[in-house]
Parts: structure tokens; C-alpha cells; sequence
């Protein structure tokens, strides 16, 4: 991540290399028009380094940088330059907080904020029916099926104060980013988590006998679970009765699993009983881990938020990747926002000797300083055919 706590000293620098590169670094693309309306700007180019190299050295504790910092609170260009830092550091700060739902998720854009629906299409891929000479070809019918979800904004406002920017000490400009962009991340962990999980454990709607999709008995986590689990997964058939191909599998559990999950995937050797054995020795196999090779573990701590009824430290999930265009679920972002967006709130107020005063020194009445984040996100489940669940509680 490129934070402003982090960029190099124009000392330490050489000269030639003063320009954007560096702190581009790890940022993505734009998520504001204002920086796309001036990236092939030179004189915003170099005004933007100055500002960054300027409040790098105020935060680290230069004494004439903060000086000087203060006073170029009084410049009219000021305002704009910090606000593409902040955005910069906002999105950095999003896209270095760990998530893991694009692992077992289909990522979708949508144009509006309407209703979309998503087709899939099942059936005629049966193996080919022999065609005797000058016999009619049979016919197959494809099966589609839609899923309908609907994007909606989300976001959340910060108030602070001119007094706070002045006697803090610039932190409250460290920490505004961090905290707007680890919000939007977790708003997306939140909810991707509560479109496979219910109060009480799985989604009872997705998850259920009608679907073949929950495992017998719903055991604890071991090996042998884990082996029901894709014993499960393995004998769902498509519309025309062939095998679905899973590529990869991605076990998701509560924190309250992690190291059940982990030792079972990172076990050197598993004892197998074979030919009936009865796993105490007797006719037994002594393999290396294949398992390792084929599941991937994924810690989800909002499982025992979203699941606090009950089973929320024993519910685990095994969800399937396929080439074959089958998602278990698809997030949705809304197109050219797919990033949380920051805003700030426009100066209301001017000096007496003319210009408008800087967003820095907050509004008319109360000099307070407005910023807001917005973030644009949906989905929905959509083949049940890939995941299969336990509560965990053995019954």
C-alpha cells in the first residue's frame, strides 16, 4: 500500500526520479474525475509531489514543513492537491485490507441502480447420440435459469474541526483515510458473508436437502467431514445429468476453526483405512496430504457476527471454483464506481479581503470540516450447485 506515512524524503530521492511513479505505487486507478481531468496536467503533476513530499515531512515531525504546511493552508490550489492525496490514501488503505470473498465470489458491474438479471444456461452438453446414416440429428433443450439482484449506496460522513487539524497535529489527516477505506472493505466482508449465512448458521434457503447441498448430519469439522463435503459436492449433476467439474474448492470457516481447518490441510501425512479397515492400523493407508493440493482455507471472521444465534464458531462451508460459468454467488459493483469514492464538503464561506476560504478552514458556522465516503455494492446467490454447508453440530 502507498500511504503518505511512507513516501520517501525528497532527500533521499534523486532528482530525476521526482515525478508521480512512486506515488502511484500500489494505488490502482483513479476512483474521482478531478484526478482524471488533470493526470496529463504537468503543473498539477508537479504541484501534487510538492504537496505530498510537504505533508510527509510535516507528519514525520519537520518543524518547518508543518510551518510551512500551515501556511499553504492559505493557498487556493491547496485544497484540491490534498484532496487527490486523500483519495489516493483512502484507496490504498481499501485495497490493502485483506478480503477473501473474491476467492469463492464472481465479481459483476451493473449500469444503474435497477434490478439486473443474470442468466445462466444449463443442458445440452450430454455426451453426442450416435446419428445413423441419413437419420435425423435429436434435438437437446437448454435449461436457463436468472438471478435478480439490485445494487445500493452505502457510505457514511466525518465530521471534524479546524481546531482538531491544528492541535492534533496533523493526525487526524493520517488517520481519516485508513479508517473511511478499511470501512468500505468491511461493508463488502459484511455482506457477501450474509448472503451464505443466516442467524442461526448456513442460509436454510440455499443451503437445504432439496438442494443436496447440506452434508449428512451435519458433522464438526476433521478429515472425514471434509470428505463427505466433497463426496457431497462431487455427486451434484447438471440438467443433463453429467458431473459438474470443480477446479478448486475454498473451505471458509470461523476464526473459532482456523487451526482445526489449518492442520487438517497442512498435515504432512493422512492415515486412511482402506479395503475395510477400520482405521486403527488394521489394513490402513499412510498417504501423503493431497488435500493441501485441492482446498484452499479462508478465515472469515464475520461468520459469529453474522451467525450469532447459534453455530456461528461451528458452521464451516465448501464452496467450488469451475471454468464452467457456474458462481456460487456474484457481488455486483455499480460501473465507474467500482472503488468507495471520498467527498468533501465545499467551503461556504469567504474572507473579508476577497477569495474563498480554503476547505481546510471549515464552514461558516461552526468551522467544521465535512468529508463522506460512498460505496456502491449488491449480489446474490446463484448456483446452490456449487457449495455445501454444515452447521456443525453434529445433528
Amino acid at each position: 500500500m502507498t500511504t503518505l506515512a511512507t513516501l520517501p524524503d525528497e532527500g533521499t530521492r534523486p532528482a530525476e526520479q521526482a515525478s508521480l511513479t512512486w506515488i502511484n505505487e500500489g494505488s490502482g486507478r483513479s476512483i474521482t474525475g478531478i484526478r482524471k481531468r488533470h493526470a496529463d496536467d504537468p503543473n498539477y503533476q508537479r504541484g501534487l509531489v510538492d504537496v505530498a513530499r510537504l505533508y510527509e515531512r510535516a507528519v514525520n515531525g519537520n518543524r518547518r514543513a508543518l510551518l510551512d504546511f500551515e501556511e499553504a493552508m492559505t493557498t487556493s490550489d491547496f485544497s484540491l492537491l490534498f484532496a487527490d492525496i486523500l483519495d489516493r490514501q483512502v484507496l490504498g488503505s481499501y485495497q490493502d485490507w485483506p478480503s477473501t470473498w473474491q476467492m469463492y465470489a464472481r465479481r459483476g458491474t451493473v449500469r444503474d441502480f435497477r434490478s439486473v438479471k443474470r442468466f445462466a444456461l444449463d443442458g445440452a452438453s450430454a455426451t453426442l447420440d450416435e446419428v445413423p446414416e441419413r437419420g435425423e440429428y435429436p434435438e437437446a433443450a437448454v435449461v436457463p435459469s436468472s438471478y435478480t439482484y439490485q445494487v445500493t449506496k452505502r457510505g457514511r460522513r466525518l465530521d471534524w474541526t479546524w481546531e482538531m487539524r491544528v492541535n492534533d497535529d496533523l493526525d487526524a489527516f493520517r488517520e481519516l483515510p485508513l479508517i473511511l477505506g478499511r470501512a468500505a472493505r468491511m461493508t463488502e466482508d459484511k455482506f457477501v458473508t450474509g448472503l451464505y449465512a443466516g442467524a442461526s448458521g448456513p442460509n436454510s434457503t440455499f443451503f437445504s436437502v432439496g438442494h443436496a447441498n447440506v452434508i449428512s448430519g451435519n458433522p464438526v469439522l476433521s478429515v472425514d467431514a471434509l470428505e463427505d463435503a466433497m463426496t457431497t459436492l462431487a455427486a451434484q449433476r447438471d440438467s443433463d445429468g453429467n458431473p459438474i467439474f470443480i477446479d478448486n474448492l475454498v473451505l471458509v470457516v470461523p476464526p473459532a476453526l482456523e487451526v482445526v481447518a489449518n492442520n487438517i490441510l497442512n498435515a504432512v501425512q493422512i492415515d486412511a483405512a482402506s479395503g475395510g479397515g477400520d482405521g486403527t492400523g488394521n489394513n490402513q493407508l499412510r498417504v501423503n496430504n493431497w488435500l493441501a493440493r485441492r482446498v484452499k482455507v479462508v478465515v472469515n471472521p464475520w461468520l459469529p457476527i453474522v451467525s450469532a444465534t447459534a453455530n456461528g464458531n461451528t458452521a464451516w462451508y465448501l464452496l467450488g471454483q469451475t471454468m464452467a460459468g457456474r458462481p456460487a454467488m456474484e457481488v455486483g459493483f455499480l460501473r465507474g464506481h467500482e472503488q468507495p469514492e471520498v467527498f468533501v464538503k465545499a467551503p461556504d464561506s469567504m474572507r473579508v479581503g476577497g477569495g474563498m476560504a480554503p476547505v481546510e478552514d471549515g464552514d461558516f458556522e461552526t468551522d467544521a470540516i465535512r468529508h463522506k465516503v460512498r460505496h456502491v455494492l449488491g449480489g446474490t446467490l446463484m448456483d446452490y450447485k456449487m457449495a455445501v454447508a454444515s452447521n456443525g453440530s453434529g445433528s
